[in-house]
């Protein structure tokens, strides 16, 4: 699925990232999201390195990289800790600077990373998300049904890991992937086959303590950072039948948290690079490049 890339295994102060690499030209961070690993890219990729070097990572907790245990405040995977993850990443490929784009969980780790790296970030792209102080501070009824995964998740350990586990793995991923009425169209048998393989106990552990810290230490963090806004050019792209569109206007959230902000409603549901690549990859080509 990744033609021409190589993989790689990079280490970081607090985990192992998995990742691979091609093509030739600025550096391109993609960063995925939950349930997904780097492989949501494999569409639009390989065309992308024809004009950028493209840096496709597991986020820790997902994927073949490492998976930490949570600990008591669960900033192991707090996005402020996620962030220094892939900041160390590509400085240890050899880039000080760099685009970054990420969907979901990863676009919340991309908004983390241009707060607190913001001399790296040249520019930023986030894929179906609003910021999430905004999110959770503004909670509409439809939102809370469509995503009351973020609040179960987040219960205290081990109840949802226990919960999701006697529910079945592949069961899970079939059901997270095949939301809001848009079906499984949109993913290849090969990328499912991967989200499967990578669905492990473990992996459910470091997804619960993600949203754990996200309603706890992320928020904390948001909170003292609300004075602040984010200054490089941002790209911002959702679904036309997505949760957040039918519950967010997602440029005016922006807006409120960045001084540039851009973007457009794609045709798809809540994962574009899978059920639009053509659509998603011209509109990061256009966006990203010099």
């Amino acid at each position: 699925m990744f033609e021409g890339f190589q993989a790689k295994d990079v280490e970081t102060s607090g985990a192992r990232i998995h990742l691979r690499v091609g093509g030739s030209g600025p550096p391109l961070l993609l960063l995925h999201g939950n349930p997904l690993t780097h492989v949501m890219w494999h569409k639009i990729a390989p065309r992308l390195a024809e004009d950028f070097t493209v840096v496709a990572t597991d986020l820790r907790g997902y994927g073949d990289s490492s998976k930490p245990f949570g600990g008591g405040d669960h900033a192991a995977y707090s996005f402020r800790t996620m962030a220094q993850d892939q900041v160390e990443v590509m400085r240890a490929l050899g880039f000080e600077k760099w685009r970054v784009a990420g969907h979901d969980r990863g676009g919340r780790v991309a908004h983390r990373m241009a707060l607190d790296h913001g001399e790296r970030v040249e520019r930023v792209a986030f894929l179906d998300i609003v910021p999430t102080h905004h999110m959770l501070s503004h909670i509409p009824k439809q939102w809370a049904v469509d995503s009351y995964h973020w609040f179960f998740m987040a219960q205290p350990y081990d109840f949802p890991e226990k919960m999701l586990e006697a529910y079945g793995l592949e069961r899970y991923i079939r059901k997270k992937l095949d939301k809001k009425g848009v079906g499984l169209s949109g993913f290849t048998p090969e990328a499912l086959a991967e989200y499967i393989r990578c669905c492990t106990p473990e992996n459910i552990h470091a997804v619960c303590e993600d949203y754990r810290a996200a309603v706890g230490i992320d928020f904390e963090h948001d909170t003292a950072d609300l004075g602040r806004k984010i200054e490089m050019p941002m790209l911002v792209l959702w679904g036309e039948k997505s949760h957040v569109e039918r519950s967010y206007q997602p440029i005016e959230a922006w807006r409120e948290r960045a001084t540039d902000v851009r973007g457009r409603m794609l045709p798809c549901g809540h994962y574009p690079a899978e059920q639009c690549p053509d659509d998603t990859y011209q509109e990061l080509r256009r966006f990203f490049l010099p």
